[in-house]
């Protein structure tokens, strides 16, 4: 089936195509370390907010300093 760019019909099913999520695996996938980035700039964020809400550096908050 051909299809005119002007033509408003729909394209055919096979035509489009959307990228498929990776599935979670076990190892070092690139899911894996996708998840793994994520949670690490959470955590990130969670520390630059204990610091300042409590005034305190990570350190000195963990009593080292």
């Amino acid at each position: 089936m051909t299809s005119d760019p002007d033509s408003s019909a729909p394209l055919d099913a096979e035509a489009v195509t959307t990228p498929a999520e990776p599935a979670p695996a076990f190892g070092w996938t690139r899911y894996a370390e996708r998840i793994n980035g994520r949670f690490a700039m959470v955590g990130f964020a969670a520390l630059l907010l204990l610091e300042l809400v409590t005034g305190q550096t990570f350190f000195s908050w963990l009593g080292l300093r």
